[in-house]
């Protein structure tokens, strides 16, 4: 690599470090009310009226900041304060858009999930039955009416209900909800920072049905508005801000009927599409339904250059004039929409829902949620980094040391990217950085275990240095690309908190690969361009190791295979004591109390009669908390009598009891299945193309080995320390695949290049050759992802440690497999035979380097 080359990538370099910063600044939202006083202009005695108005109600318990400020502002304008918020003139409510804009400008870029931050997750249900137009036809022979059944199609009807949900959740004062379909007929709406005050009527406002109303505009509309005249009875004024073509808008106003014109509201829209008028301008066509259709041409033959409006959950979204009756059921709406606009006004008459949405499940968590679980997760997070990162300095020395820098190099882009895309930061997702640090080792031990060999061939340690990347290359993007499939599984068919950990693992191991293949190379280059090191010394704790790896391969396939299958089989005969409320349901009991516990004295008291895993939450409703336990189905009774017993000073007191539902557990169990089937297609796909497929059927085969083996293991625990499935031990079993096939890949890769190179000895000499040769990454790789995870299995505690058992033991066994089973089934595949990969065999000669 040239000097040239050498500034061109130091630049990219420090572009790409100083875009994470500037996509990560600021991290931390800053108080609305903050910003609200420092950001205002013009300030006077109304304002800080305003200030003192919303600190006492925040005071008598409003936690809100937003409807705090809402309510004190009251009837004053916060345009004359706020003059640079453009477009405030041109809103329905100019204050609620001020506070808006001022609550998306203050928020950090780091944001925290409703377990971090606090808030409250509604996953909700379509009933897709419901998705169909009847439509009324009539017979042209025989004169009958016919009756037509129209199905409507599902993901259609999902993304319009989003996005009614989202102009009504942009009233709660959340300035960026998550909304998204949570997959098959199901809707994941995410509130964090929600107070408890307003969950209830959030909960109301999702499942209320959208009401569409056609109403009569005065005729004295444009009067009344103009002179400020008095509203007249049984009308009231309606705004809208109509979108023009030129990017701007316009705020319309219209004093309009209180009551639908001859009852024509609800359901009477059979289909509404977006056409094109004769100049190419967008226009809505609609058709009614029989019922609907009569009516509303009475209303039109009526009302002939009157102004009907279109009124949707009370908000007007049009006022158009009616140019004729509109007596055969269809119609046409004109005027100056934007495409977009159009298309929302036709989905809005197609139907507001196209079918009724249900809560079937809610976790409600108030802000000082796990506030020990918090610490706990954060604490193991920093002592998995600091572990690895002393090793690696203690092992490799100055080699570390690039290392280290590089893996910061790696979180500051995971960071820059997460915020980037607006990722949700979540514990799993922590843990899945964590994990991602630990893996991200990888890469550099392979390539630092290739500059020892090259150096001990006695090349120059430049000369060592270009091999050992070169070298190193192939396998690290085949470990890579492998670790991806699984990774790239878990967002596809994911959902909330595994989907969560797929992000970040995907993001932290790209960018792995950036900073072992280019920042440490730099750090090289520098360092040797300046003749600042001649020599790079390392330990070598394991030198030229000779063991006989399959003497051993038969008897220890045989013995854990059997042991996998023994513990699966134990665990079906566990039935439903496997499985976990994800899975299966339980009681949600909610709780009042004199005094106030930790998460960990609660879990504590819980463990003892089996409810190791209780989902434990602190909610606050205004000056009131309150203790949601969420256990096992049945438990109810034991728990209360738990609680009461094991913590008296508490005086717990059961004021609700409800179930919650087991229907997740069914689609965990379905997506974890089709992962499982895709990743390791997706790998057996890749390995074949890559190697053989002999090669690639062997590590599938030693993967479903570790993974049943893990299971196994998982088994047992239920047995032996009540350990349940849950969501976060699927995320641990996706991760075991990602993780025992870099392994594998890596072992592949050698014993590839021994025969490529046409090195002398029989296929089981050259596989023991290539073992003991990778004998030192793979400790040292498996050995630091081990710290990692151990110290989230020590320090993480919940459903962090659940995860962190499962995947220590995917990494002991997916470690073992490579060396006993991948290797042994490509050797007993082949029956002994040298696989026709690579040349013939010569023998190989080091050349030696002179240094300079």
């Amino acid at each position: 690599m040239n000097k040239s080359n050498n500034m061109g990538r130091f630049i990219l370099v420090l572009v790409i470090i100083a875009w994470a910063f500037m996509e990560m600044y600021p991290p931390t939202s800053r108080p609305l009310t903050e910003q609200f006083a420092s950001r205002a202009q013009n300030q006077d005695a109304a304002f800080r009226g305003i200030l003192d108005r919303a600190a006492a109600l925040k005071q008598a318990g409003t936690n809100n900041e937003f409807v705090a400020l809402q309510i004190a502002t009251g009837t004053n304008d916060l345009k004359r304060y706020f003059p640079f918020i453009g477009g405030a003139d041109n809103q329905i409510y100019p204050n609620t858009y001020i506070l808006n804009r001022l609550q998306a400008d203050g928020a950090g870029k780091i944001k925290l999930g409703i377990d971090l931050q606090g808030g409250t997750s509604f996953l909700m249900e379509m009933d897709t039955s419901k998705l169909v137009n009847i439509e009324t036809r009539t017979n042209a022979s025989s004169g009958q009416t016919e009756y037509v059944t129209n199905s409507v199609d599902v993901s259609s009807a999902l993304s319009q209900a989003i996005e009614v949900l989202r102009r009504r959740i942009d009233r709660f004062g959340v300035a960026e909800p998550v909304i998204q379909s949570a997959g098959g007929n199901r809707i994941l709406v995410q509130l964090p920072g929600l107070s408890e005050s307003d969950k209830e009527s959030a909960k109301e406002q999702l499942q209320k049905s959208a009401y569409l109303e056609f109403r009569m505009v005065s005729d004295n509309s444009d009067e009344i508005i103009h002179n400020g005249d008095p509203i007249p009875p049984g009308y009231e004024l309606l705004k809208h801000v109509e979108h023009l073509k030129n990017n701007q808008s316009q705020l319309e106003q219209f004093v309009v009927k209180k009551t639908p014109e001859n009852g024509l509201a609800g359901d009477i829209i059979q289909s509404a599409s977006v056409i094109r008028g004769n100049l190419g301008e967008p226009q809505i066509d609609f058709t009614l339904t029989a019922d609907g259709a009569k009516r509303f041409g009475e209303t039109t033959r009526e009302n002939i250059g009157h102004r009907l409006a279109i009124i949707l959950d009370h908000d007007l979204y049009s006022a158009p004039v009616i140019q004729g009756a509109i007596e055969n059921g269809s119609g046409q709406i004109t005027g100056s929409y934007t495409p977009e606009a159009a298309y929302e006004l036709a989905n809005v008459l197609q139907n507001p829902l196209k079918a009724p949405l249900k809560i079937v499940s809610s976790s409600d968590v108030g802000a000082t949620l796990g506030r020990d679980s918090i610490r706990s997760g954060i604490n193991a997070s920093i002592y998995g980094v600091a572990f690895v990162s002393l090793f690696m300095l203690g092992y490799y020395l100055l080699a570390g040391l690039a290392a280290n820098v590089a893996l910061i190099i790696n979180v500051i882009i995971l960071l820059g990217v997460m915020c980037s895309i607006g990722t949700t930061f979540t514990l799993p997702g922590i843990a899945g950085g964590v994990l991602t640090v630990g893996m991200a080792v990888d890469a550099n031990v392979l390539i630092y275990e290739r500059i020892r060999e090259e150096l001990a061939k006695g090349k120059s340690l430049r000369g060592a240095i270009e091999a050992g990347y070169a070298r190193a290359f192939g396998t690290i993007f085949d470990s890579h690309v492998t670790t991806l499939i699984s990774s790239i599984i878990l967002i596809i068919m994911g959902t909330g908190e595994i989907k969560g950990f797929g992000v970040t693992l995907t993001i932290g191991v790209a960018a792995s690969l950036f900073t072992a293949l280019v920042v440490t190379r730099l750090i090289f280059n520098f360092l040797v361009d300046r003749n600042w090191i001649s020599s790079l010394y390392m330990f070598h704790f394991i030198r030229s190791a000779k063991i006989d790896f399959m003497k051993f391969a038969t008897p220890l396939a045989v013995a854990t295979t059997l042991f996998a299958i023994a513990s699966l089989g134990f665990g079906i005969t566990r039935g439903e004591k496997l499985f976990g409320i994800d899975f299966l349901g339980g009681d949600s009991t909610t709780f009042t109390f004199s005094q106030k516990y930790d998460e960990k004295d609660i879990r504590a008291v819980l463990t003892p009669i089996g409810e190791k895993d209780a989902q434990i939450q602190y909610q606050t409703s205004g000056n009131q908390q309150t203790l949601s336990v969420t256990t096992s189905s049945g438990s109810a009774s034991k728990v209360d009598t738990a609680l009461k017993t094991g913590l008296p000073q508490a005086k717990f007191v059961a004021i609700g009891h409800q179930q919650v539902g087991a229907s997740l557990g069914k689609e965990i169990q379905q997506s974890a299945v089709i992962a499982c089937f895709f990743a390791l297609l997706g790998i057996l796909f890749y390995v074949a193309l890559r190697y053989e497929f002999l090669f690639a059927a062997a590590a599938v085969v030693a993967v479903l080995h570790d993974v049943l083996f893990a299971v196994g293991c998982y088994c047992l625990a239920n047995y032996l320390s009540g350990r349940q499935f849950n969501a976060t031990v699927v995320a641990a079993v996706l991760t075991i695949i990602g993780f025992s096939i870099n392994d594998k890949i890596v072992i592949f890769d050698r014993i590839r290049e021994q025969l490529r190179l046409g090195v002398r000895g029989s296929f089981r000499e050259i596989i023991n050759l290539s073992l003991n040769q990778t004998l030192s990454r793979t400790i040292i790789t498996s050995g630091t992802v081990f710290i990692a995870t151990s110290c989230l299995y020590v320090f993480g505690g919940g459903v962090i440690n659940d995860f962190a058992f499962t995947f220590l033991v995917g990494i002991v066994v997916g470690t073992y497999s490579s060396i006993f089973i991948a290797s042994a089934l490509i050797l007993w595949w082949h029956k002994g035979q040298r696989p026709t990969i690579g040349a013939s065999t010569v023998t190989v000669q080091n050349v030696q380097t002179a240094k300079p």
